[in-house]
């Protein structure tokens, strides 16, 4: 029997009710979704702590304010974002009416990943309420009392005949991509990203995929080591290094590495501690498989700092790895933990290189007190993101679209941009019934006048639908 397909055909009714589409019942589901962020606080962040030790700040920054700051957008804006968008016309279109209309495309699947197991499942789902839809959520099994929380408690606060919560594991997750949604919204690796793509294919269901990769990280030999360790020691290590816009490894001079790696010393003390175990403000790696994956890069290169690990607490040091080589696990696969890897260039040419040879990252950094560096790393290579001279910060800015390209995913989402994501923009022309006459022109029999005519009435020489 199909575990799923009760709770799908409800969804599938409600949208073809067409009570989704309401300005008011959008904005209600958003005011839920903000009521359960507000009245649920303590125990979200208690749900984050159990699953990755995250403090109290991270939880706050990073996991509940955003997504509340996400659904404050949505509702101040909703309106303008649902309004009709007229476009310019032609000629021959002076007398019509010519807009984008926004619309739902109904059924909408959201799979959730476990390192922001809230943000990562309630920014999409902000975007896909406010545009209309239905949606099943299936958050991360991994981060388990997050999703906990969010299985029992979030859908009290969402009209439940058009949103719902699905569990379970990759068997689960399989059968439910054999279903036709009408969109799929996927954060994950990768790998992952690709049978979700697959089976979507089967549909031709339209994807959203935020997957990840490695994020170089170039450090000019023109800045101050303090400051760029405290930034990128802050950025890696944050959530324990599972973030997958964090830097992933540093390109630097033999000269840079040299003054960097006190700094970094200096900036892993300053924020954790002598003993940064003991520190309130590291987080934990998720799972035992993930702990042993990543003591295992611990082998590569030479351990600079940190290096230290605690299965028992599933803990990995802050950790700086030197003398690595390309070709070393380190540096083939995307670390997401608290690990640092530092490459030797031996230019700025041979930094852009190195990037350009590997696959287009989700994010990429770049230090330098020299504007032209930052502006030529920028223009010669290609990533989802970029920032001049720190971390992840671009993400806070919900006016920039967030999404990778090429290997590190496909589309994009953030404020508006979550908006037209999960609407389809549909072209519209409203023509009056009347005036034949001045229409007739486009029938045969064809003469060189009439098409003389109709070509500068379209202002260009191919043809356009607009007149058939």
């Amino acid at each position: 029997m199909d575990p799923f397909a009760d709770t799908l055909q409800r969804l599938r009714e409600a949208f073809g009710s067409g009570r989704t589409r309401l300005a008011e019942f959008r904005a209600a589901q958003l005011k839920g979704l903000s009521r359960f962020l507000q009245e649920n606080k303590q125990l979200l962040q208690e749900a984050l702590a159990q699953d990755l030790h995250k403090s109290a700040f991270e939880s706050e920054v990073s996991e509940i304010s955003i997504s509340q700051n996400e659904i404050n957008s949505a509702l101040r804006n909703l309106r303008a974002w649902m309004k009709d968008e007229k476009v310019p016309k032609n000629l021959a279109t002076q007398l019509d009416s010519a807009f984008i209309r926004k619309e739902p495309f109904g059924l909408v699947l959201i799979i959730a990943p476990w390192n922001y197991p809230l943000n990562l499942s309630l920014e999409p789902l902000v975007g896909a309420l406010a545009a209309g839809n239905c949606v099943l959520l299936k958050p991360s099994e991994i981060s388990k009392n997050t999703e906990k929380v969010l299985a029992e408690v979030l859908p009290r606060y969402l009209d439940q005949s058009c949103f719902a919560v699905v569990l379970g594991g990759p068997q689960e997750t399989g059968q439910l991509l054999e279903h036709k949604f009408d969109y799929i919204f996927f954060t994950g690796s990768p790998r992952v990203g690709k049978i979700v793509m697959a089976a979507a294919a089967k549909h031709l269901t339209p994807v959203t995929l935020e997957l990840g990769g490695k994020n170089p990280c170039y450090v000019d030999d023109n800045c101050d080591p303090q400051t760029v360790a405290n930034r990128v020691a802050f950025f890696r290590y944050f959530n324990s290094g599972q973030t997958c816009v964090a830097p992933d490894y540093i390109l630097c001079s033999p000269e840079m590495q040299a003054r960097l790696l006190p700094a970094l010393q200096s900036a892993i003390t300053r924020f954790y501690g002598e003993d940064p175990q003991s520190s309130p403000d590291l987080g934990r790696i998720i799972s035992e498989k993930n702990f042993q994956r990543l003591r295992g890069l611990l082998s590569c290169g030479r351990v600079a700092i940190g290096g230290q690990s605690d299965e028992s607490d599933r803990y990995i040091a802050p950790t700086v790895l030197v003398d690595v080589q390309e070709t070393e696990p380190v540096m083939q696969e995307e670390i997401f933990g608290p690990i640092l890897p530092i490459m030797n260039v031996g230019s700025l040419d041979e930094a852009i290189d190195f990037i350009n040879r590997r696959e287009k990252p989700l994010a990429l950094y770049t230090f330098s007190n020299s504007n032209q560096v930052v502006k030529r790393v920028l223009a010669q290579t290609s990533s989802g993101g970029f920032c001049g001279n720190d971390g992840f910060m671009h993400m806070t800015v919900a006016s920039l679209p967030f999404g990778g390209v090429g290997a590190s995913g496909m589309g994009s989402y953030h404020g508006k941009f979550s908006f037209d994501t999960f609407s389809h923009h549909r072209a519209c022309l409203l023509r009056r019934p009347g005036l034949e006459k001045v229409y007739a022109l486009r029938y045969p029999p064809h003469t060189p006048r009439n098409l003389s005519v109709l070509l500068m009435a379209m202002e260009t020489r191919s043809c356009s639908c607009a007149l058939l």
